[in-house]
């Protein structure tokens, strides 16, 4: 693929598109390693799509955003957020044209971002390209914005084999797509080498080896009844094991925390506080013994860490967390989130069969970062 460039123009100019705090971890290794190598002027603009926990990762990285559309409202609805990000993006991709955009994954800045960029004819480099639950409903509406920001991008970065895979049978051309894996492991290994203790003041209880379970929750499709029962398991799990502590950090989301906060406020051994800070959610992810989560990154960072991890899902679109990391899917479903739990806590031989399918992490080396840069600067030099 070549990019448009004018002759005179000496750097290849990159926006890079972020709206949530998994984003700016995921997308921060690339900015990083762009900068560092020259030949591209890197623009990020931040959507603000979740505003707080957004700025709490860049700051980790010592980024700041060049722009900030700052659209998040209380209790925004997914038409607002894709309306804001489409006007607001287009508007600064019109005041200062690049020769590429890159987006991340699957959030609604991700699908808008990259809608901006082809209205006006922009390339789009989709970085975590590829990844297929194949149902449209779950996990909703990532897997409608993933594949739909494939069917607009030009440039596909998939994380894995298989993600490449999914590329290829649905038309991608095949020498179009680079496999990188994935940048959160690239983030995790800068980011492992730092922590020694978390900075969090409530999570000074799980110090000197207190035993604990962390779990995190906040997908549109675990609200309501789901996250009632996943709460109701956790409980469930500290009485069994009463030498177990939980630590649960709370989305933002007001429909979250009402829930989580109704059912576990009060329950003993159980640390609820806001989102963690990046480095206390690594050290949270390194030290505890087991992880419940809906989240599709903590798969990875799991995976990498070698963590058992129950996936409160009903399907996956990393399935290679399950078949050669460390998940298991157990949905929303509260007697086999139970039973999971209590087999990896009470059975050794269990726990270390899960860890040993980490070996030879699916989801890359840590050295995805610099396989995109690498991609970006061969189609820097085939448009020159």
């Amino acid at each position: 693929m070549q990019i448009a460039k004018k002759k005179h123009e000496a750097e290849m100019k990159v926006d890079v598109v972020i709206g949530t705090r998994p984003e700016a971890i995921k997308m921060a290794p690339v900015i990083l390693e762009l900068r560092a190598r020259g030949g591209f002027s890197v623009r990020v603009i931040a959507t603000g799509q979740h505003a707080e926990m957004l700025n709490q990762a860049l700051n980790y990285f010592s980024l700041t955003a060049d722009v900030n559309l700052g659209i998040m409202r209380r209790e925004q609805t997914l038409d607002y957020i894709a309306s804001a990000v489409l006007q607001g993006v287009g508007g600064t991709l019109d005041a200062d044209r690049p020769d590429v955009v890159l987006v991340h994954g699957d959030t609604t800045t991700t699908l808008s971002a990259a809608m901006a960029a082809f209205y006006r004819r922009i390339p789009v480099g989709h970085v975590e390209a590829g990844l297929r639950s194949h149902d449209m409903s779950s996990p909703f509406p990532e897997e409608m914005n993933r594949v739909l920001t494939d069917r607009i991008a030009s440039l596909w970065f998939a994380p894995t084999e298989l993600a490449r895979r999914n590329l290829v049978s649905e038309g991608v051309p095949a020498d179009e797509i680079r496999v990188t894996g994935n940048t959160v492991v690239d983030a995790l290994h800068r980011t492992i080498k730092c922590v020694s203790a978390p900075k969090e003041s409530c999570m000074s209880q799980l110090l000197h080896g207190v035993p604990f379970i962390l779990l995190t929750a906040h997908r549109r499709e675990s609200w309501g009844v789901p996250l009632e029962r996943i709460c109701e398991a956790l409980l469930e799990i500290l009485r069994q094991h009463g030498a177990y502590r939980a630590l649960v950090p709370m989305h933002k989301n007001p429909v979250v925390r009402d829930t989580i906060s109704r059912i576990l406020g009060k329950a003993p051994g159980v640390i609820l506080c806001d989102p963690l800070d990046y480095p206390d959610f690594v050290w949270a992810i390194n030290s505890c013994k087991l992880i419940l989560s809906d989240s599709g990154g903590v798969q990875e960072e799991a995976t990498a860490l070698r963590k058992p991890v129950l996936i409160l899902r009903d399907v996956t679109e990393r399935p290679e967390a399950i078949e050669h990391g460390s998940g298991v899917l157990v949905g929303a479903d509260k007697s086999l989130i139970m039973a999971e739990a209590d087999r990896l806590l009470s059975d050794p031989a269990a726990y270390a069969e899960i860890v040993a399918r980490c070996d030879g992490n699916p989801f890359g080396d840590g050295t995805a970062s610099a396989k995109i840069a690498d991609a970006l600067s061969g189609v820097h030099k085939l448009a020159i």
